[in-house]
């Protein structure tokens, strides 16, 4: 059981919950994905009101059994990161996916790690993409699917100028003939991803024909329940967007 320690946390998902208080799905570095109920935070006097929202560090503490924890504690860790357009559904696909994929009490520093550096690579610039497709790639490494990147399925090293069929059991091998089943990429995407490096021009689309063949191949019936978390949490937002504008 957690103690009243403070830890680094993120909300991943918030919803209200009887009159005056949140339901949060929380990410943190020490206890992964862990419930919590934040009560009264709903209140207009309360201290945790507008703080406990998505893309937001925190430190935080919780106390209690089971699946359920009681939010004891939260306070903000730095600024939060502010993401809109094209840039929010990004992040919010990055909570969608972290709650559906990740197991409560299962954690994963080097994830948690991985989550802060997408945010801040989706805050700071126009490559969406990267951050991304690095999120997923570490959240498949979390889950014991790393993927085959910088050799091919016999064990050669990839190279950059060469097409390759890549299958998710099987990894890539050199592209020859009509594409069976799975995806066909540059080596240089396969390269890229591997290194960390930015993805650019043909590897953007690539790269995230991959994760997504990778995505929904290893975890099934839950990747479908990532788009439907993430229109449920994406619709009040845009209604929110509508009210403020008029």
């Amino acid at each position: 059981m957690a103690g009243r320690a403070l830890e680094p946390a993120y909300v991943l998902h918030a919803r209200p919950y009887r009159e005056s208080s949140l339901l949060l799905e929380l990410l943190t570095a020490a206890h992964g994905r862990v419930g919590v109920v934040a009560r009264g935070a709903r209140r207009p006097r309360s201290p945790l009101r507008g703080l406990l929202r998505p893309f937001q560090p925190l430190l935080a503490a919780w106390s209690g059994r089971g699946e359920l924890r009681t939010l004891a504690a939260a306070e903000p860790a730095g600024p939060p990161h502010a993401l809109t357009g094209r840039a929010l559904v990004a992040g919010l696909h990055l909570n969608a996916l972290a709650c559906v994929a990740l197991a409560r009490e299962d954690p994963h520093p080097e994830l948690f790690a991985a989550y802060g550096g997408a945010l801040a690579g989706l805050t700071c610039g126009d490559d969406l993409d990267t951050p991304l497709r690095r999120f997923e790639l570490a959240l498949l490494e979390a889950l014991g699917y790393a993927p085959l990147l910088a050799r091919d399925r016999d064990g050669h090293p990839v190279e950059p100028g060469s097409l390759y069929h890549y299958e998710p059991e099987r990894g890539p091998a050199r592209a020859h003939g009509a594409p069976g089943q799975g995806v066909r990429l540059h080596g240089a995407t396969l390269l890229a991803l591997a290194r960390g490096t930015p993805l650019a021009g043909r590897a953007r689309a690539e790269a995230r024909a991959l994760l997504r063949l990778l995505l929904e191949h290893h975890l099934g019936a839950r990747q479908r329940r990532v788009r439907t978390l993430l229109e449920a949490v994406a619709r009040p937002l845009a209604a929110g967007a509508d009210r403020e504008e008029t």
